[in-house]
Parts: C-alpha cells; structure tokens; sequence
C-alpha cells in the first residue's frame, strides 16, 4: 500500500530537515520519497490542517486489562487508542488475570497484538504469581518477548530478590522494574501525607515510602550491577537520588507519570476518585521537580500511567476506589501545554532503545514509524473524546494544546476519527 502526505511539517531535532515542510511518500511500509512537492497517485492520501510528523512516540506505562479484565478495557480498543493517540510503541503492564509470569502468557500477549499500528512490548511479572519471593522464569519471558520485569505496582520487600534479579537479568540484557514505595509506611494511604490529606481527613503516604525505597534500590544496584527502570517518580526527594545515581555511572532509567506532572495535591476536587492515583499527587514543589528533571535528563520518559477502570471500581467512597486515571487520549495536550514543541517530541521519542524499540530516522529507505499531530489547537477535552472503554478520567474539562491525527507503523496506519 502507498501513503502519500503532503505538506507537512518535520519535527525531528536529530534531522536536518528539522521544522521544514515536506511531501513524504511511503510505499509498504517503508519512506520512498522525502520532497517538497511530491505528484504522484497513491493509494492513500493524507492532507490535514497545520500537519506536523515526527518519529513514533512511545509510552513505557499502559494498563489494559485483557486477559481477565476485558471489561475495563481489551487489547483490540486499547490499541486503537494508543495509535490515536499517537504512540506507535507501548510498554503493556502486567495487570492482567492470569498474569504474565510465564512464556505461554507473554506469548498469548505479542500474538493477539500483532498487525496493529501500536506494537506492544510486553513487561513480565518479576516473581511467579507476583508473590514477590520466587523468581518467574525471566529468560524464558524474554525469548517470548518480554522487554522487562517487573510487579505491577508492587515493592519489592525482599531486598535479596532485588539483588539475585538484578544479577540474573544482566547475562541476557533485561532491566528489572521496581516500584518504590515502602509498603509499611504507605499502608491504607490514599493521598500524599501533608496538610491537605489532614484537612481532607484521609490517610497519607509520606514522601519517604518513596525515597526510602528508592535509596534501598540504588544501593543495591551499585552493589550488584544490572539495569533498572523506575516506573513512577513523584517526589523531589526522588528526582535528586536518581539525579545522583545517574553521576555514579549507575544503569538506572525513570519515569514520570502525565497526572503528577499536571497536577498537585490540591487540584482534587470534592473527594473525585479519578484523581485517586497511586503513587499519590503530590505537592506542587515535587511536580515543579519532576518538570525540571525531565528537561535535564534526569528522568527519561513521561508515561501515561494510563489505568482503566469500570465505573463501579470509581463510583465509591474515596478510601474505597481502585486507583487510576486513563490518560494515553490527554498525553500529548497536555505535555505540549507544558514545555517547548521540540522538548515535546523529544520526551514522547528518546531513549526507545533502552527497552530494545527501534528508533526509526525520517528518511528515505527507513521504515515509516511516524505520529501525525497539529500543535497548536487549542480545547477543552471532554468525556465525548474519550476512545477507551472505561471513562476514568482525570483530564476532563482541562485545557489541551494540541490533537493528535493518528500514526502510521510501517504497512499500518490507524487515523484518529475525532479529529480526521
């Protein structure tokens, strides 16, 4: 199939065709023709209003729930919307029933993945079950297809499984993911620990479940050597540890969630379950630190945390509700409100390789992996724009600068039928 685009805008910092309009012909898959004016017939054309293109994008943090949870939200939807959102490569977390602890799970995983525009790279449950004591076959998960290791949102209590992981996995190259948060002092939390959680009369989770942890995992990843991601960084305290950790040389990647970069403590409004996240929100000093390690480098990805839910798991007493807010529609939007266009691209696009995702150049013989994108309309995101099955969202009524046209993936292309 031949796609021709015309008249759009690269956004590409590592190309010298950075900011210029061009003509992009793709013939099965692969870039054929980059020109400024491109007439021939194809099967395929896309002309779009103040179009940008830039590299795929990719989000190390999606939840969908299948298999077991269909009813929040299955791969088939799921990946329709990440590919309407713009994201060409997903990290897919292991919140599922059964879990990913096997190579026939992970496998079941990539298959019913496969010919989409969005390729899932699947994360594998560090220990069987998750029981958090008794390594899964990680070897085996990679041969499968797995890219990384972790629990979903579960601390890693043993310190000695952290170690024999983090040596296991680095004679094959895997990365362990750990999420730091001490499950002793976050017990029955909801809310960041602060004057807010005080007035509201809800339990928090004091800033240090986090640094603790984190410290712990830092010291025993110099010790032992390897590769690990974490997942979720929400606080100052955290940023400055990874910041340093990243000076001694460590192997040691992070992300940041779009809901801590956008909102504080103090944005949940009336008891509003959708902003019941886990890590919690944080205070306005911790997100203004988040922004400044992201621009830095200190962390290396935003993820959209994107965690669907039926309503009934929302519709309760805050104490009560699932935790999580769907967020992969809102990234771009949102991320574009906040920093520079190019800062933009750069942080949905760098360091694909560390989890082994090709990055593929805007260039003639490359493979087409490209999102399509307008920066700068401006509006206000509303339940009506909603793709995801579930409707747990934190992000409605918010500002957005930005839509998203869809994204083209080698021979698949998936158009964002909002907006096209």
């Amino acid at each position: 199939m031949s796609i021709l685009i015309k008249s759009a805008i690269l956004v590409d910092s590592k190309s010298n065709l950075n900011f210029k309009k061009k003509d992009i012909l793709i013939n099965e898959g692969v870039i054929v023709d980059i020109a400024d004016s491109i007439n021939i017939k194809s099967e395929r054309e896309i002309l779009l209003d103040n179009l940008h293109i830039s590299r795929g994008w990719l989000d190390t943090s999606v939840t969908f729930g299948e298999p077991g949870y269909e009813e929040r939200e299955n791969i088939s939807n799921g990946l329709i919307t990440a590919a309407s959102s713009g994201f060409t490569s997903i990290l897919l977390n292991p919140d599922c029933n059964p879990l990913l602890d096997n190579h026939t799970s992970v496998e079941f995983i990539k298959k019913k993945s496969l010919n989409n525009t969005t390729d899932v790279y699947p994360i594998a449950n560090l220990t069987k079950n998750s029981d958090g004591f008794n390594l899964a076959s990680l070897y085996d998960m990679k041969l499968a297809g797995a890219v990384a290791f972790g629990d979903y949102k579960k601390s890693i209590t043993d310190s000695s499984i952290l170690k024999i992981a983090l040596e296991y996995t680095k004679t094959f190259g895997g990365r362990v993911i750990s999420f730091c948060q001490d499950e002793f002092l976050s017990k029955k939390g909801v809310i960041n620990e602060s004057i807010v959680s005080t007035e509201l009369g809800l339990k928090g989770i004091p800033v240090i479940s986090e640094s603790i942890n984190l410290f712990r995992d830092i010291e025993i990843l110099n010790y032992s050597g390897g590769m690990i991601h974490i997942p979720y960084i929400s606080t100052a305290k955290g940023v400055e540890l990874i910041r340093d950790a990243k000076k001694r040389k460590l192997d040691i990647t992070a992300s940041c969630s779009l809901a801590h970069l956008t909102f504080s403590e103090k944005d949940i409004p009336e008891f509003n379950t959708n902003y019941k996240i886990i890590p919690p929100l944080r205070s306005e000093s911790d997100c203004k630190s988040l922004k400044d390690g992201l621009i830095d480098g200190t962390i290396d990805y935003v993820t959209s945390m994107h965690e669907p839910y039926d309503i009934d798991k929302k519709m309760v007493v805050f104490d009560y509700a699932s935790s999580g807010t769907i967020a992969l529609e809102s990234m771009f939007g949102l991320i574009c409100k906040q920093f520079t266009l190019e800062k933009t691209i750069d942080i949905l696009t760098r360091k694909k390789d560390i989890f082994g995702i090709g990055d593929y150049p805007i260039e003639v013989g490359a493979n087409a992996n490209l999102t399509l994108f307008d920066p700068d309309k401006n509006y206000n995101f509303s339940k009506d724009q909603i793709l995801s099955t579930s409707k747990n969202c934190a992000f409605i009524d918010r500002k957005h600068k930005g839509i998203v046209y869809g994204s083209i993936n080698g021979k698949n292309f998936t158009l964002n039928k909002l907006w096209t």
